[in-house]
């Protein structure tokens, strides 16, 4: 029987994960089929339920449940427990377990494509859902110096640094966005990362921008996790300022190459697989 593997999420229907990841199992000659499973909330715990059958490998979860499916999982990877999301489940034998390979795939991205070391970097860092936990433990195990965490939900920012703010050395704060606050935190940021989905293709967002532009940083590296589009309404002001930009497409193949890994116990084609992301975005 053919195997099946999902992306759970709302939206889902942007993402070129099914692309990339199904030239993958094909190249590998995996009889399986990558899918794109949009899920309404109240249909999560139904969805998760499904992934118990022998046929179906695992899946990728996105925005919003990479918090929400972990109480519906049987066991959670020591490194996702840590974060405290999840975006990969793996099937074994009707027991569903949780990993985060997102941590590995932003900091591959920032390292390797980035061009950057996060060391003694002081950061500022936009958004504080699962990905955002994953950025945060990445910036951390990286010795960045500082990392100040803006979300439009201050709880949610709170709770994260009070989460990991025990994890190393880094100075973790968190600020309520208000404009003036961003201002004093630019002043002597490094790094810029969004980990909202504020600029995502198909959303009510997709046009606007997580930080007015004037206090974009002219200098250091802004880091777009956003995949879809390649160049984000902030990436394209970031360059305006003069400063260096990363899209997330690095980090979306190589977090999914990593998934890929747990899936199926073979080493992933990452090169095809940015090929095939590449060519799916030339497409859209």
């Amino acid at each position: 029987m053919t195997k099946l593997i999902g992306l759970i999420g709302k939206p889902v229907a942007h993402s070129i994960s099914p692309v990339f990841q199904q030239t993958a199992l094909d190249h590998c000659r995996i009889d399986a089929r990558y899918e794109a499973w949009e899920t309404e909330r109240e249909d999560l715990a139904g969805r998760i339920r499904g992934m118990r059958e022998p046929h179906c490998l695992g899946a990728n979860v996105t925005v919003p449940y990479k918090e929400d499916v972990i109480p519906l999982l049987d066991e959670l990877d020591p490194l996702a427990e840590r974060i405290g999301a999840v975006n990969t489940i793996v099937n074994r034998q009707g027991r569903l377990y949780g990993y985060n390979t997102d941590l590995t795939g932003f900091d591959r991205a920032l390292r390797e494509d980035g061009g950057f070391d996060p060391r003694g970097a002081h950061v500022i860092q936009l958004g504080a859902g699962g990905a955002g936990r994953a950025a945060t433990v990445a910036l951390v195990q990286g010795e960045a110096a500082s990392i100040t965490i803006f979300d439009i939900d201050p709880p949610k920012a709170e709770r994260l640094v009070h989460d990991l703010g025990g994890l190393g050395e880094t100075a973790l704060r968190h600020m309520r966005p208000t404009e003036d606050d961003l201002a004093a935190a630019m002043s002597k940021c490094q790094l810029l990362v969004n980990c909202t989905p504020i600029g995502m293709r198909h959303t009510a967002h997709e046009h606007d921008l997580p930080v007015p532009p004037q206090l974009i940083p002219g200098e250091g590296l802004v880091f777009d996790i956003i995949a879809n589009p390649l160049e984000t309404r902030l990436l394209a002001e970031a360059k305006k300022r003069g400063a260096r930009t990363l899209g997330g497409l690095a980090m979306l193949v190589r977090q999914g190459a990593v998934s890929f890994e747990l899936w199926t116990g073979l080493k992933a084609p990452t090169e095809i697989m940015f090929e095939a992301a590449r060519q799916a975005m030339d497409e859209a």
